[in-house]
């Protein structure tokens, strides 16, 4: 991305994380970018022949994906697998707004949080926020108002938007003060010679070029409604 489209980019994010914080309930929404993280990983490792042992998701919006798998270099793939595929899944979630397709993306999202319920989720605050969240999403499904179904959705799109981008800005942070607990970013600096600090910024310019892309999509759709 050139300069301009950096900053502004940036700029966006900004105004989206400071208007959606004062949104009531919002808090609640961060965890959907929590639980497509965690996913990503437990996806990476059944596509690599590794078994997923359990999902936790916890109430400070963190989480963790405990899995096994044989040979050491599969936990490279695994490990990146959690911010990349959350920063490619605002894309999807942007994309299905441009195209007017909110209840498909309502439907996604209650189909990849059932079967993380089913499958994965095992600590109490999780299966408890998996069941909420389900239920919201039918009950919005359903609604006969389009404007508060579309609004919903817009909510969880711009959370996830930001999420998915202050997830890697905090671990490129963590990689300069503590290299030794960046999650992901320290994962991969074990199993490979680069450091977390590398790592934590692949992370971080993969999720602004793909909140870039989301951005560009809502604007498309925004002059599409005003034309």
């Amino acid at each position: 991305m050139q300069l301009r489209t950096w900053g502004k980019t940036i700029a966006f994010l900004i105004g989206t994380a400071i208007l959606t914080h004062f949104i009531p309930f919002s808090s609640f929404f961060k965890n959907v970018d929590t639980l497509i993280h965690e996913s990503g990983h437990a996806l990476m490792t059944l596509l690599l022949s590794g078994n997923v042992q359990y999902i936790h998701l916890f109430s400070d919006h963190s989480g963790v994906t405990l899995s096994t798998v044989s040979g050491s270099w599969r936990f490279i793939p695994i490990s990146l697998a959690g911010y990349i595929i959350s920063a490619l899944f605002t894309v999807l979630l942007f994309y299905l707004y441009k195209t007017n397709r909110q209840k498909q993306g309502l439907l996604i999202l209650t189909i990849l949080t059932t079967l993380a319920l089913l499958l994965f989720v095992r600590n109490g605050f999780g299966v408890i926020w998996c069941i909420g969240f389900i239920v919201l999403n039918i009950a919005t499904y359903l609604c006969t108002w389009p404007w508060l179904r579309n609004a919903y959705y817009a909510l969880i799109a711009f959370i996830c938007l930001v999420e998915s981008v202050v997830g890697p800005v905090y671990l490129l942070c963590q990689s300069v003060v503590q290299p030794a607990r960046a999650g992901d970013a320290t994962n991969l600096a074990e199993a490979t010679f680069l450091p977390a600090f590398v790592w934590s910024l692949l992370f971080t310019v993969v999720a602004l070029w793909c909140a870039s892309h989301s951005i560009r999509l809502f604007l498309q759709q925004s002059k599409s409604q005003a034309s």
